[in-house]
């Protein structure tokens, strides 16, 4: 057995607060070692909340490098501890009845750390099929530890990026519920440039495009790390969305996930190079 999956299961029992002092520990360590990493979260602070001055962005950094770190030490009790105590760690909230229809629906799930957290109680809380697609990780114990973990509770389907667009259509027609994470740069080739913290950034429309070719109903799922486990949020339906403008669909996509990120900023994905697509004639913002 790979030794960090060793160590994640033995951690599994331990106490919520020593894991998450393990958790602390671990982030504060990383934000003085990932000197890369850290730099990128700088820069993205920096364009998204330019009135900060340095010294709010580096709290905001070091404290983001914690709770992700404590969001993945939870991944221990999340998939090797007992049942019972994830599901005492799990609180929904929300528009919780709304997903009990077998009806098609996208959830838009931003990148915050808790998503493998909401993931886990969608799939523990609701008898009915979730799907979601997922990025192949290059090292393979870390792939299938990953892909195990996942699918742990309920009957979930999960599909790769470059594979599932039509199995995924499938899934919708069929009733599922598509656990959808739009908000990260996927490269030119499926995005459109639309505002998001008031800088130009490629964001794909696949929710909009998904929605509308599965006569879906959208819904935002949010996951929010608390001492006592995850707070997972299901908002009510977006009303009048889609529409059959996928690029403003995306803008408006961009402006909720914009008062989230506000409501929630040390929690969100910030090591993420968001910014990597440039238009045409820009320079990178990392180089």
């Amino acid at each position: 057995m790979h030794p960090g999956i060793a160590f994640m299961r033995l951690i599994a029992p331990l106490p919520l607060p020593v894991i998450r002092a393990l958790g602390w520990c671990l982030g504060q360590l990383l934000y003085r070692l990932a000197r890369s990493r850290r730099r990128v979260t700088l820069i993205n602070l920096g364009l998204c909340f330019p009135q900060w001055s340095a010294a709010q962005r580096e709290h905001c950094a070091r404290r983001h490098f914690v709770v992700f770190c404590q969001a993945w030490l939870d991944r221990s009790w999340l998939w090797h501890g007992q049942e019972a105590t994830v599901r005492q760690r799990l609180q929904l909230e929300g528009s919780i009845h709304s997903l009990r229809a077998a009806q098609p629906q996208v959830l838009f799930a931003p990148h915050f750390v808790g998503l493998d957290a909401g993931w886990a109680a969608l799939n523990l809380h609701f008898d009915r099929p979730f799907a979601t697609i997922y990025m192949r990780q290059y090292k393979p114990a870390l792939d299938a530890w990953l892909e195990s973990g996942r699918q742990r509770f309920g009957a979930p389907m999960q599909f790769p990026r470059t594979e599932g667009v039509r199995q995924i259509a499938r899934a919708l027609g069929d009733g599922a519920a598509l656990y959808l994470l739009p908000d990260l740069d996927y490269g030119p080739l499926v995005s459109e440039f639309v505002p998001y913290f008031g800088v130009p950034t490629a964001t794909t429309t696949s929710l909009s495009r998904f929605a509308r070719v599965a006569r879906a109903s959208v819904q935002t799922v949010t996951t929010r790390l608390t001492p006592q486990g995850y707070t997972v949020s299901v908002s009510e339906a977006w009303p009048d969305f889609p529409t059959a403008d996928a690029v403003a669909d995306t803008a408006r996509m961009n402006r909720l996930l914009e008062g989230l990120i506000v409501d929630n900023v040390t929690q969100y994905l910030w090591t993420h190079r968001r910014f990597k697509t440039r238009p045409a004639g820009q320079a990178s913002v990392y180089a």
